[in-house]
């Protein structure tokens, strides 16, 4: 087992459901596993801490990639996970592309920065740091000034991103913001790919796709080895694989009393997701 599947369970990055307690997307979907890939910053303390901290940031972007830069530098100087996270990264991307030909690094809000960042560093390449409005804000390798930029002069450029699932950040902002600017997203490099379509949709576009892991059967049947989860648990994220719609649809005409808890949910946000499942009809119920 890689380092980077080990740090993935270690740091709970790749969170499994109890049986028959599948979570919840913000799309109002479910699914049997939840991917923090931010998790790899270290631990799901500091992750969550240093997104609430940019999240204070974001009004301020001129002065945000300098701050962001500033606090993943120093995590990639004191954790081993992050660094050989971030180190992995790096090889890959030089492994399966010319450094030479890529013209900036680029991150979009807010999970990507804890990588893009310290790439953009590592390999000298100045950053681009995309909000979803599709602004983009171009900062030199060492974060020392940042400033607006509205055209990218047909350069070429690499995205550095926490995971892909159906690529639809991508698709609504990335792609059409660096297109906008007269930039070509030429590659993208991942840690997670959760094989749910969105590789293709990066293919399609003409992006070459690098990904360090992929969540699939083998990565379920490891868990299951180490104890992780149990047989039903690995039974249904099989299914989810294959079949993610069919799955979830059998699970909930199956347990009628999980959208009832649901919805009645002391959980603000699970009781939202789980309204906009119903009114959306999303399992054709």
């Amino acid at each position: 087992m890689s380092n980077i599947i080990s740090y993935l369970f270690k740091t709970k990055a790749i969170k499994f459901c109890e049986e028959n307690k599948p979570f919840f997307l913000t799309s109002g979907m479910i699914s049997p596993y939840f991917v923090n890939t931010h998790f790899l910053y270290g631990d799901e303390k500091s992750a969550t801490e240093f997104l609430s901290y940019i999240d204070t940031l974001l009004a301020d972007r001129i002065n945000l990639p300098k701050k962001v830069f500033e606090n993943v530098k120093a995590q990639y100087e004191s954790n081993d996970i992050f660094k050989y996270t971030i180190d992995t990264m790096v090889k890959a991307i030089t492994d399966n592309v010319n450094v030479d030909e890529i013209d900036y690094i680029s991150g979009g809000e807010r999970r990507d920065w804890y990588f893009s960042n310290m790439i953009a560093y590592l390999l000298k390449k100045p950053h681009l740091t995309l909000f979803k409005d599709m602004e983009a804000f171009v900062s030199p390798y060492d974060f020392s000034s940042t400033e607006k930029i509205t055209d990218l002069s047909n350069k070429k450029v690499l995205n550095a991103s926490d995971l892909v699932t159906a690529a639809s950040n991508y698709v609504r902002s990335w792609i059409p913001a660096i297109r906008n600017l007269n930039g070509e997203l030429s590659w993208t490099c991942y840690v997670v790919d959760r094989k749910q379509g969105g590789t293709e949709v990066l293919k399609n576009e003409g992006i070459k796709t690098i990904s360090l892991a992929v969540v699939d059967d083998s990565l379920f049947e490891k868990a299951y080895e180490l104890g992780t989860i149990t047989e039903g648990q690995l039974d249904m994220l099989k299914g989810f694989y294959h079949d993610p719609y069919t799955t979830m649809r059998e699970f909930l005409l199956n347990h009628p009393d999980f959208i009832e808890a649901s919805l009645n949910s002391p959980n603000a946000k699970t009781a939202k997701e789980a309204k906009l499942m119903v009114e959306n009809n999303l399992y054709d119920l």
